[in-house]
């Protein structure tokens, strides 16, 4: 199984810096994200503390799947726009699984990955879980130009504060939960981005695709 490790971006570190256009199997890098329908239904408490897990789909189901992302990790832009958005329309619209976002900041970009996760985290913070995965999935979708006035801008899209999302994201204001999540994930083994699991199993693919978690998931239904 290809890992995707820090060393590997670092290898092809002019192709992540650039943004360069192929996250997206190869085509052009969009501005708008797929649309994902009603995922997440739980509120999330303002803070500016901790901040717990972001789930979609049923928190209560029987199969739980966890994906660990950079939002500055190009194989995560591939998984996120081309992958998440079936399994939000297998499994998550119709409540079947619960999902998780953890943030697994490698960082592939010293900035881009902590900001851009907390940034999210800030809109979990103001509007809850559905705001905050249409949020990440805009800031993948729009990963080339990730920033300050880009994180903004995408929060006032989804209806938040863009100013104060900003803020969060300069000041990192929400790194006690993204440096949390990530120990977390490095506790379970998590070397590199995107990692999956079904349950207790990591997903293993030769290439990032819909296919394998499908199965995966599957076969953590019939059991």
């Amino acid at each position: 199984m290809k890992r995707y490790t820090r060393r590997a971006f670092v290898a092809a570190g002019v192709a992540v810096a650039a943004g360069t256009a192929g996250c997206s199997s190869g085509g052009e890098e969009s501005s708008t994200p797929p649309e994902l329908g009603d995922v997440a239904s739980t509120s999330t408490p303002t803070t500016d503390g901790a901040l717990p897990t972001p789930v979609a789909g049923d928190p209560d189901a029987d199969v739980t799947v966890a994906v660990y992302e950079d939002y500055a990790c190009p194989h995560c832009g591939t998984y996120s726009l081309e992958v998440f958005p079936q399994v939000a329309s297998d499994y998550l619209e119709p409540g079947t699984v619960r999902y998780e976002f953890h943030d697994f900041p490698i960082p592939v970009d010293e900035t881009v990955s902590w900001q851009a996760a907390n940034a999210a985290r800030a809109v979990q913070a103001a509007a809850g879980p559905q705001a905050y995965f249409e949020y990440s999935e805009a800031l993948f979708a729009n990963q080339s130009s990730l920033g300050p006035d880009t994180y903004a801008s995408l929060a006032d899209d989804v209806g938040v504060d863009g100013a104060a999302v900003r803020q969060a994201a300069t000041d990192r204001t929400y790194d006690e939960t993204v440096t949390a999540d990530r120990q977390a994930g490095q506790d379970r083994g998590v070397s590199g981005t995107p990692t999956v699991f079904v349950d207790d199993s990591e997903v293993e693919w030769s290439e990032i695709a819909y296919e394998p978690v499908r199965d995966a998931i599957e076969a953590a239904r019939d059991q």
